[in-house]
C-alpha cells in the first residue's frame, strides 16, 4: 500500500480495525498528521501506532467540539460499533468536513451450515436445545442471551479481567488473537463445542473461528452488522482511502 507525497493533513481516524492501524502507518508515512479516537482501550499486542484518545460516542457535543480542528474524518472503527460511525458522521455533516468510511466485504453465505441473523437475541433464540455454545460476541451481549435454552455459553474474551461472568451458564474463555485455524479447531474439540455463533466481521483476521467450526462440520450463526451511516461515503479498500485523502 503506497502513501502519496500530499501536503500535510490533520486526519482524525475513528478506530478500532487492524486496518486503521495499518492506514495510520501510510498515513503517517506520508507527512500527515493522525489522531486516533476509539470508544474502548486496543485489543492485542499490537499497539496502537498513532495518538489515540478514548471518546464516549454518546457525547455528541464533545465530539463536535473536538472535531472541529481536525481536516478530514475516517471512519475504519470496529464494524459492530455503530454508535462511533454514526455519531462521527453527524459531527463531521454539522461541521463541514469531509468523511468517508471503510468497509470490509463480508463472509458470503457460501457454506450450508452458515446461518445469518439479524443480532444476538435472534441467534439466542436459535440456539438448540443442550447446545455447548462458542460466542464470539463480546461481553455487552451477555444479556441477549437470556433465556439462554443451551447447556453452556462459552464467551471468548481476549482482554484478560477478574470479573465473574454474570450468568451461571457462562464460561469465560479467555485467549488473544491472533488465532489460527488450527488453534481454533483444537480449542473447540477440547471444548465440547456444538455451535459457533459470531458477529460477521469480514476480512482474514477473525476468519480463522469460522474455518475452524466448518472444518469440523458445526453450525455457525454469524451476527449482521450493523448499517453503516445513510449517505456517508464507504470504501473497501485502503489503498482507495489513500487515494481519498490525495483528493482532499
Amino acid at each position: 500500500m503506497a502513501a502519496p507525497d500530499r501536503p500535510s493533513l490533520t486526519l482524525l481516524l475513528l478506530a478500532g480495525t487492524a486496518e486503521a492501524r495499518q492506514l495510520a502507518r501510510a498515513l503517517t508515512q506520508a507527512g500527515h498528521r493522525v489522531t486516533a479516537w476509539l470508544t474502548e482501550p486496543p485489543r492485542g499486542g499490537n499497539p496502537m501506532p498513532m495518538a489515540f484518545e478514548m471518546r464516549d460516542a454518546g457525547d455528541a457535543a464533545a465530539l463536535r467540539r473536538d472535531m472541529a480542528g481536525f481536516d478530514a474524518v475516517l471512519d475504519l472503527s470496529h464494524g459492530f460499533d455503530a454508535g462511533l460511525s454514526h455519531a462521527g458522521y453527524a459531527a463531521a455533516t454539522s461541521l463541514g468536513k469531509p468523511f468517508v468510511s471503510f468497509s470490509r466485504p463480508l463472509w458470503p453465505l457460501d457454506n450450508p451450515l452458515l446461518q445469518s441473523v439479524p443480532d444476538v437475541a435472534a441467534a439466542a433464540r436459535a440456539v438448540p436445545l443442550a447446545a455447548r455454545v462458542f460466542a464470539a460476541t463480546g461481553w455487552a451481549s451477555l444479556p441477549a442471551f437470556q433465556p439462554f435454552k443451551g447447556a453452556r455459553l462459552m464467551l471468548r474474551q481476549t482482554s484478560r479481567h477478574d470479573r465473574a461472568a454474570p450468568y451461571d451458564f457462562v464460561d469465560l474463555i479467555f485467549g488473544e488473537p491472533p488465532f489460527t485455524v488450527e488453534s481454533e479447531t483444537a480449542l473447540f474439540r477440547d471444548l465440547g463445542v456444538d455451535l459457533l455463533i459470531c458477529r460477521n466481521l469480514g476480512g482474514q483476521a477473525s476468519r480463522p473461528k469460522v474455518d475452524a467450526a466448518l472444518s469440523l462440520g458445526l453450525p455457525v450463526i454469524l451476527i449482521d452488522r450493523p448499517p453503516l451511516p445513510e449517505g456517508a461515503p464507504c470504501l473497501a479498500d485502503l489503498d482507495a482511502m489513500l487515494d481519498w485523502v490525495a483528493q482532499l
